[in-house]
């Protein structure tokens, strides 16, 4: 089986919709001889900032030198980015190979498997295969029934916040979403809840002592956020101080806050051994794209993945600290089923002008009704019939008006906007 083969296979299953749990994800890493039970796993869930904690994390336990795996969605650029050790991507023949190895134990099983719950299966393989000491796992979707909840112990289960999100499928409370995805956490194994929603705090304590697991939050009132540039990020933390952080984003030091409190829970367990000086190293270099990234210094333009109405306000805030006083144009465009009016009245006070796309795929918002959508809300919008034509206009308007460019919405429209600005600011 060849790279593009492995992919096909992957991307094309044409296996009927199976009801959710995790029989399936348990059955097939049975007949792999159960690759999750010889890994040590760190599991992390939540609405908004998974993503960017476990990349932190992963970031120091590698400086701390612990060969590290680490495990995420959707990807950004290419597939390989989903599986991940010490920041190097899975080959793509070694890709091939364990898809080719993994295949005929998923065609045999008489309920087959989905894309994601193979494509864990894949990872808990590749993971085994390289004696990883530690794998970063995030969850694709809630907690419970996430193909990755197979695993039967964690040293720590992370949530990093609740808002809502894929109600239809987690609930439409914050107490309902909270439950759904605090079943990662594993009896008497610890758990960290990162954000203040007072409600699911409830929820996430009342589970872990149901499973007597030892319960942490993240106590904010030590940050201390001391510069935040396009240059980067300087924080003081608890016992450390001018901490650099690589990542942009008003939201990103609680985050780190998140990452550091559960390195102290780690550390504290005697599970792991992290020093502060990997603990800086970790966090001036970690990488972690479309997250406020900045993606040209000379406009500027940023590329932010908010795709909620969380991530909106966190960009929101963002976009207000970074330039302050100022409007900018938008690039956006959105899957259909997210809330979209309510994200649309978060960004009246900073859009000048808002510039709409269709990122692509079957659940897409088209761009002419992202756009009358803006209209509604009184504020200038137009749509573009390529990503490209978007972001050509964009830029343009936005050199025009000397004004910054953010690109925002779904992560599917990142490689298609970057890939159309490169183009663009290169001159062809």
């Amino acid at each position: 089986m060849t790279y593009t083969e492995a992919l096909s296979y992957i991307h094309n299953i044409n296996w009927q919709f199976c009801n959710p749990g995790l029989s399936r994800t348990r059955a097939l890493c049975e007949k792999l001889g159960n690759p999750e039970k010889k890994l040590r796993f760190i599991h992390v869930a939540g609405t908004n900032g998974k993503g960017s904690f476990c990349a932190m994390l992963a970031a120091i336990l590698s400086a701390a030198g612990y060969k590290t795996g680490l495990y995420t969605s959707p990807f950004i650029r290419r597939f390989n980015e989903r599986m991940q050790i010490d920041g190097a991507c899975i080959g793509d023949e070694e890709l091939a190979e364990i898809t080719s190895y993994i295949r005929p134990f998923a065609d045999s099983m008489d309920e087959k498997p989905t894309e994601f719950e193979l494509v864990t299966a894949i990872g808990f393989e590749y993971f085994c295969r390289h004696e990883c000491d530690v794998v970063v796992l995030e969850t694709g979707l809630g907690g419970r029934l996430d193909s990755t909840n197979v695993i039967e112990s964690s040293l720590l289960s992370v949530i990093t916040g609740i808002d809502f999100d894929h109600t239809a499928l987690l609930g439409n409370t914050i107490q309902a979403i909270a439950r759904e995805k605090a079943g990662i956490i594993k009896h008497g194994c610890p758990c960290l809840y990162g954000s203040q929603d007072a409600a699911a705090l409830r929820t996430i304590r009342a589970v872990a002592h149901e499973k007597n697991a030892p319960f942490y939050a993240v106590d904010r009132s030590t940050l201390r956020v001391k510069s935040l540039t396009l240059d980067g990020t300087v924080f003081d933390y608890e016992d450390y101080t001018d901490l650099s952080l690589s990542l942009l984003g008003t939201y990103q030091p609680l985050n780190a806050a998140t990452v550091l409190t559960a390195v102290r829970i780690l550390c504290e367990q005697g599970d792991l051994a992290i020093s502060e000086s990997a603990i800086r190293k970790g966090l001036s270099t970690v990488a972690w794209p479309a997250r406020f990234e900045l993606l040209n210094r000379e406009l500027p333009i940023l590329y932010d993945g908010g795709h909620n109405a969380q991530g909106i306000s966190a960009a929101v805030e963002s976009i207000r600290t970074y330039f302050p006083g100022q409007t900018v144009n938008l690039l956006t465009g959105v899957m259909a089923d997210k809330g979209y009016d309510e994200m649309i009245e978060k960004l009246k006070p900073i859009a000048a002008h808002v510039f709409t796309v269709c990122p692509g795929g079957a659940r897409a918002l088209s761009a002419e009704d992202y756009a009358k959508h803006f209209v509604m809300h009184h504020i200038e919008a137009t749509a573009h019939e390529t990503v490209e034509a978007g972001v050509r206009a964009a830029v343009l308007d936005s050199r025009e008006k000397g004004i910054p460019l953010v690109c925002l919405g779904s992560l599917y429209l990142y490689l298609s906007a970057t890939e159309a600005l490169q183009k663009v600011l290169g001159g062809d």
